[in-house]
């Protein structure tokens, strides 16, 4: 009799395919995407790309950027990027500059370096001088600036060997007692061949040696985003968490539409004046309103309890909100026109909305992770929403500046509902 009741149950679950999809394929994909993002070799430092501005243009300058440069773990940018194949190439990055393209995102870290760099790169020990390179960040990202810090010690000393040699036999000259004429010009003679080897390019910058060395080049570190937040994150969790529950809702109104045709409801209103056009129209409106009424309670309740600071950014919640309500209204629709029951409709909204909400930034920051996870979460609602409400709420940019998210998001609903019109044609000729 047990095995009699294990094998039905076993029969059971091989007639629901929705429960055996859930059952296997979510949790391999769960782990694989996990495995991506975590998985990695925990001896490679992630990759951070950074703005490098050279102020001094000296030697010892230049031989500092061009060992960031030659960092594996840095991708430096010295000017913008060209916006078309034939444009003229755009001018480099300036203090200004620098600290506009961190603000806006394009980087997480800027670095400045001063004019004076050359004729004293380096202080040892506290007071003693030394230019002071100027570290720009943003505090959504905590772990890019402490990455540049550490780099920039231990490129400091793998790159500017001739810049070394003279700084320290100047402070031993001076802290010692002095050098007799013979021993400075034995140090002489080896500073020369040593800034030789350095123009030869047969020195060991980049050569991948971790021992740093802390404090050998001063930094001082100041935000430019987020600076003045109370809590910084609430916003990006309330737009993560809150787009993936509006799929589960969306999905789940649009399932209405799978309940009137099993009662024969759909059969009814179709033979009215009402087309299937307008009927998914109607679902579609409604669905939008009820996504950003969902949308707007979860935010209200951040500002309540969470001290988010919403009021003031209410016309870029506006554009944002309403535009992510209608693409993710527009998603459910389409997985509600591909299903055959409510069983269907709730294993395949789950696998796919787990799955992108994990790639698209919903349980774990994007910039956090792989770059090419990255790229993929470009590919879900999910990252170009949170995207967009990062630049309201975070980056404090007009509403003029969410084009592209808002561009998307209209495409990706305009296409998703074109697409589940076509596929409801079969309740129109059942």
């Amino acid at each position: 009799m047990i095995w009699n009741v294990a094998r039905t149950a076993l029969i059971a679950l091989k007639r629901d395919r929705g429960a055996l999809v859930l059952s296997f394929v979510l949790p391999l994909a769960f782990f694989s995407i996990f495995a991506v993002i975590f998985g990695r070799d925990n001896n490679t430092t992630p990759t951070v790309k950074l703005i490098v501005v050279d102020q001094d243009q000296s030697q010892a300058s230049r031989a500092l950027v061009k060992g960031l440069e030659d960092e594996t773990s840095l991708v430096v940018m010295t000017r913008p990027g060209a916006k078309s194949k034939n444009a003229p190439a755009p001018a480099d990055y300036t203090a200004a500059t620098a600290e506009t393209a961190v603000k806006a995102g394009v980087a997480p870290v800027a670095l400045i370096i001063p004019e004076g760099f050359g004729q004293h790169p380096i202080a040892f020990g506290p007071g003693a001088g030394g230019s002071t390179l100027e570290l720009l960040n943003d505090q959504s990202d905590a772990i890019a600036p402490q990455i540049v810090v550490g780099l920039l010690q231990k490129v400091a000393l793998t790159s500017m060997p001739s810049t070394m040699a003279d700084e320290g036999m100047k402070y031993a000259d001076k802290y010692v007692g002095g050098f007799t004429p013979a021993q400075k010009a034995k140090v002489d003679e080896g500073l020369q061949e040593l800034r030789k080897a350095e123009a030869d390019g047969k020195t060991n910058a980049g050569s991948g040696s971790n021992s740093a060395g802390a404090g050998i080049v001063a930094v001082n570190e100041r935000a430019v985003v987020g600076e003045n937040k109370k809590s910084p994150m609430i916003s990006f969790y309330a737009a993560a968490i809150g787009v993936m529950f509006l799929m589960f809702t969306a999905s789940g109104s649009a399932g209405a539409l799978l309940d009137e045709a099993e009662s024969g409801t759909l059969e009814r209103v179709l033979s009215t004046r009402v087309t299937m056009t307008k009927l998914l129209a109607g679902k579609l409106v409604f669905n939008t309103g009820l996504a950003f009424v969902q949308l707007v309670a979860m935010f209200l309740w951040g500002w309540a309890v969470f001290k988010l600071d919403f009021f003031s950014h209410l016309p870029g919640f506006a554009v944002m909100g309403l535009c992510t309500a209608f693409a993710v209204a527009a998603f459910g629709m389409l997985l509600a026109s591909l299903c055959h029951t409510r069983a269907q409709l709730g294993a395949l909204s789950t696998l796919v909305i787990l799955i992108m909400s994990s790639v698209g930034g919903s349980m774990f920051p994007r910039f956090l992770m792989p770059e090419s996870m990255q790229k993929a979460g470009l590919l879900t609602i999910n990252a170009w929403a949170i995207d967009g409400f990062e630049k309201v709420f975070w980056r404090d940019l007009p509403v003029t500046d969410l084009w592209p998210q808002v561009a998307v998001l209209v495409g990706v609903g305009v296409v998703l509902f074109l697409i589940a019109r076509r596929v409801a044609r079969r309740w129109e000729y059942a």
